[in-house]
This record gives C-alpha cells, sequence and structure tokens, in this order.
C-alpha cells in the first residue's frame, strides 16, 4: 500500500495560494441569476417540485459538511451525455448543470454548478430565505455563520474561489463519477445514503453515459481493499482529502496521496494511499499518526481538510483511528475481500 517518492516541502499557507492562483477565473456577474429558482431546478420553487429532466444522485463516499444532510441533482442538456470512457475523468457536455442542497433543520444553501460555451464552469451558491421561499445568490467572497451545526458551530457559506480549490481536477465534478455512482455501494462508507437512484446501470439505461467500459457494469467499480473497513477508509480520503492530495496536483511535493484511482481493470480502484514518510502513518498507533492527527483538531493552521468545515468528523476519525490501529498491522490473515 505504502511506496516511495522524493520529499518535497510546501509550507501550511503557501499551497492555498497556489491552488487560488490556478484555479481563479473571472465571471461576468450582469449574467448571473440572482435566484435558484432561475437556475432551473424546480418546476415549482414553492412547492419544491423538482423539474423534468433533473435527475436525483447520491454519492456513495459524500464530502464532510459539519453534519449538513445533502441532496443532489444533474441536469444534462437535451441529447446530451456524459463522455464515460475514461473512468477517472468522466467529460460533461457543455450546458450541464448540478446542484448540491445543504440542510441544518432547514435548507441553509444550495451549491450551483453550470457548464459555459467555452468549456469554463460557473459555481455558484445561493442562501436560502429564512421561510425557503427562494435561496438568494451569494456574494462572490462568501457568508460567514449565516447557520448553526448540532453543536452550535458556525456554518459558513463559501466563497466562489474556495469551490474552485476542490473542483480543479479534470472536468472540475467531484461527486458524479463512475466510483461514486457505482452499483457496488460500500456499506460502511461514513454519511452516505444507502440508496441511489442513479447508478450506472441506471444511467446507461437512460442514455446520460457514453462510451462507459462494459466491465464498470459486469463487475461495478470499487476500491481495491483488504478489509471491509479500509475500503471504506480508503473512499472516504479519496472523497475528503484526494482532491488535493493528488500524485499529479500541486500538493504532490508532500508526499501523501489519497486519491483512489483505476488499475488496468476500470472496475478495480487501486489503493488510494500513497506516502514516502513514515510520520503520516504509524501502524498500530493513530495518536502518532499525522494523518489522523490533521483529522482530529479544527485549529485553522493543522485542520484537515482545511476548508469549509468547523467541526471535526467523529464518525470518519473513529473508523480511521481502527484502521490505522488494527488493520495497518502486518497479519499473515489478511485477504482480499471481495467475493
Amino acid at each position: 500500500m505504502l511506496v516511495r517518492g522524493e520529499r518535497g516541502v510546501l509550507t501550511k499557507l503557501a499551497w492555498p495560494a497556489l491552488l487560488l492562483a490556478s484555479c481563479a477565473k473571472a465571471v461576468d456577474p450582469s449574467a448571473l441569476p440572482l435566484f435558484l429558482s432561475e437556475t432551473g431546478l424546480y418546476a415549482d420553487v414553492a412547492g419544491k417540485r423538482i423539474a423534468a429532466g433533473v435527475v436525483a444522485y447520491e454519492p456513495q463516499y459524500p464530502l464532510w459538511s459539519d453534519g449538513a444532510t445533502k441532496r443532489r441533482w444533474i441536469r444534462l442538456p437535451e441529447g446530451g451525455a456524459v463522455d464515460a470512457h475514461d473512468p477517472d475523468d468522466w467529460r460533461f457536455p457543455v450546458g450541464t448543470r448540478l446542484w448540491k442542497e445543504f440542510s441544518l433543520g432547514r435548507r441553509v444553501e444550495t451549491r450551483y454548478m453550470e457548464k459555459l460555451a467555452d468549456g469554463s464552469w460557473r459555481r455558484l451558491v445561493f442562501v436560502w430565505d429564512a421561510d425557503e421561499s427562494d435561496a438568494r445568490l451569494a456574494p462572490e467572497a462568501g457568508l460567514p455563520a449565516v447557520a448553526k451545526s448540532a453543536d452550535g458551530a458556525p456554518y459558513d457559506v463559501p466563497s466562489r474561489a474556495d469551490c474552485a480549490l476542490c473542483h480543479s481536477h479534470g472536468d472540475g465534478v467531484l461527486g458524479f463519477s463512475a466510483l461514486q455512482l457505482s452499483d457496488d455501494r460500500d456499506p460502511l462508507a461514513p454519511h452516505a445514503s444507502a440508496s441511489n437512484p442513479a447508478t450506472l446501470t441506471e444511467l446507461t439505461r437512460l442514455g446520460l453515459l457514453r462510451d462507459l467500459p462494459a466491465d464498470c457494469l459486469e463487475q461495478p467499480p470499487r476500491i481495491d481493499a483488504a478489509t471491509p473497513r479500509e475500503r471504506a477508509v480508503l473512499g472516504y480520503l479519496h472523497t475528503n482529502c484526494g482532491s488535493c492530495h493528488r500524485a499529479d496536483g500541486l500538493l504532490a511535493p508532500l508526499g501523501l496521496v489519497l486519491e483512489a484511482r483505476p488499475g488496468e481493470d476500470s472496475s478495480e480502484y487501486e489503493s488510494g494511499l500513497r506516502s514516502n514518510d513514515g510520520r503520516h502513518l504509524r501502524p498500530g498507533a493513530p495518536d502518532e499518526s499525522l494523518l489522523w492527527a490533521r483529522m482530529s483538531t479544527r485549529t485553522p493552521s493543522a485542520q484537515m481538510p482545511p476548508l469549509a468545515t468547523h467541526r471535526v468528523d467523529s464518525a470518519a476519525l473513529e473508523l480511521v483511528g481502527a484502521w490505522i490501529r488494527e488493520d495497518l498491522v502486518p497479519t499473515d490473515t489478511r485477504t482480499d475481500f471481495r467475493p
């Protein structure tokens, strides 16, 4: 699972600036919708009735967002389909729109992505009115403390630049992918819905995927792991950390890779963990592992993920801690558990 590589140094404060410089893109504010009801999500915003042609989906490894519950939708342009020939790099047609709704007892925000004619993505955030009659376009800089999460921690609406930090790889869509929508759903994935209305099989039936490799349906994508718990851990790290900690990303010099990528068999995702520094993970000792330590704090200079969260994900911390303490200790009895 662990491989060596050249070691590099990047300061704690330098990498967000580098990512921001690589992702920043000017948007003409005069062309922006001012209300969520103008984006095409609802046929009836007052009744919260979703428009025809909008497809709901649930990724199997959701991003931690301080305990907010979420709903997600996608709409492709008429006659359009996702180019799915590369399971690691789906390409979306111009006119694709995606929405992600966040709720903390009530709707708080809905994030919106739209692929423009020049191939770039418009990323906007809409904040719901107190009566949930509609959601208004948030300022470009975001909004702090628009609500409170379960333990009273402030809930912030991200800036457009914050959104661009994570949505910077490939075609910029994270939760709508071959691994996330696999028919072979991980039952141990933290915070995941038990079902997904838009599996690879269903999307193929609807004609929304083009050139998906046949083995992704015959043997649905899953992360190759030695134990069920390890599979869930690697999936969680792939979603919550892998968009920045990539082998080909700006953080590669840190020597820690947490993404999962398909191997020669496109349905088999290889281990999403690579490290060249023994301090990142100490088998048997979570409290001596930097990965676990960064997950367990919300001190701004040390926490991971660094953005959009004020609360530690206790369920994931417990899962990752048990994996480091038990699964990473060498044993002769570990085998591939794929049935």
